[in-house]
């Protein structure tokens, strides 16, 4: 009877200790019960250590670029937190956030491939398929504009967070249902008292803290950031590539005359060395750093960003997305029609249509297209070179890794 009574109280002892640390709580062990794999202390989300290029520009001053972080759209109200991006994380990776249980943000942005989606079209809650191409996510916080989709009907990332859950197709719920759903949830108070201060779940926390998350999606630790280390500018050759990557690199950088007689460049669209969209010049519509690479002649079916802005000037513009982790990304385009690098860069090559909103480069003064007419072993330089893009250090940092498995 005495030894019986000496094992329970262990066990009672064992367990209590499960539920407790020195301040009599233990919120880490909480999340392990309701099967949650996070860290003892947050990861670090709200200080990667941003290189030199990054916050300073050493393109030549003709490229007129401002420095990476000029181009950050996080608002003054949403900064990151180690705390909110965890809380992101978690909610990323949520499956019980949709109709029937089924999907998460992360079913249509996987990370090992990039944050998007190998299929074309990406499989809803329900079995039904999305409208465009799954978008990757990395450097997202380094678009200028700070519009999201590839129509920028979402103003901002705290706006566009919330609309995949209130999609009929992608996850079919109501802010309300969604609310709910993460207030039934055990593992969801204590990390909301992290990242606000008390446990109070909005629809306004929910999407703050998974904009902190996709915020801190940032590659600095790709094949091109680590050859980059070695040299003090983007434009000369970098030890740490072969003959065949730097000559892509080049061809990337390095103004070209087109066919049509007007000079342009790879970088002119992905701009920086975070390879991402231009950055907004005063006076002139948000809209207009929008593109249209020419993909067709007319747009009848998809009108891109015309559809959120109504402005006839916007017909078959679409977004551009960060290069990095480019090469993991097929297939490519809004529509997912180019299933390689290789068919990409034969589209500007050779296949860019006269669309009514084509800007200069592809256009000149008297409406002729132009061609970038590069040659059989420069294309396969430039794909060599958008393969040094790769970040697979960042994609497989367990930081943005699922805390379900």
């Amino acid at each position: 009877m005495k030894n019986a009574f000496l094992v329970s109280l262990i066990i009672i002892v064992l367990c209590s200790s499960c539920d407790s640390n020195d301040d009599g709580y233990s919120p880490v062990q909480d999340d392990v019960l309701a099967g949650l794999n996070l860290p003892d202390d947050y990861y670090n989300y709200a200080n990667i250590t941003l290189p030199n290029y990054y916050t300073t520009s050493e393109f030549p001053s003709q490229f007129q670029f401002r420095a990476v972080t000029a181009y950050d759209n996080t608002p003054a109200d949403n900064q990151i937190t180690d705390a909110g991006a965890t809380l992101g994380r978690v909610l990323f990776y949520d499956q019980k956030l949709s109709a029937n249980g089924s999907v998460s943000c992360a079913s249509c942005h996987q990370a090992e491939h990039g944050f998007s989606d190998p299929n074309i079209q990406s499989i809803g809650f329900d079995g039904d398929l999305t409208r465009r191409h799954s978008m990757g996510l990395v450097n997202a916080r380094f678009y200028a504009g700070g519009q999201f989709f590839w129509d920028e009907r979402a103003a901002t990332l705290e706006e566009q967070v919330l609309m995949p859950f209130q999609d009929d197709v992608e996850m079919g719920l109501t802010l309300t249902q969604l609310v709910q759903i993460v207030n039934d949830q055990s593992y969801y108070p204590t990390l909301f008292n992290d990242a606000f201060g008390d446990e109070s779940i909005t629809s306004d926390r929910i999407s703050k803290a998974l904009a902190q998350f996709v915020r801190s999606m940032v590659s600095t630790t790709s094949k091109y950031d680590q050859a980059r280390s070695e040299v003090s500018s983007p434009i000369v050759s970098f030890p740490g590539f072969t003959a065949q990557e730097n000559q892509g690199k080049q061809l990337f950088y390095a103004p070209r005359q087109l066919t049509n007689g007007v000079m342009g460049n790879c970088v002119g669209c992905h701009q920086t060395e975070a390879f991402v969209g231009p950055f907004p010049v005063t006076n002139i519509p948000l809209s207009t750093f929008a593109t249209s690479n020419g993909l067709d002649t007319t747009s009848t079916i998809d009108l891109g960003v015309n559809e959120a802005t109504g402005n006839p000037n916007d017909i078959g513009k679409f977004k551009v997305p960060s290069l990095k982790n480019i090469a993991i990304r097929s297939p490519y385009m809004h529509d997912g029609r180019f299933t390689s690098l290789e068919e990409v860069v034969n589209h500007y090559s050779n296949g860019i249509q006269n669309h009514s909103s084509l800007i200069s480069p592809l256009v000149n003064s008297s409406g002729q297209v132009g061609q970038f007419n590069f040659t059989q072993a420069e294309k396969e330089a430039l794909v060599a070179f958008l393969k040094t893009l790769t970040d697979d250090q960042m994609i497989n940092d367990v930081k943005y890794s699922n805390p379900f498995d």
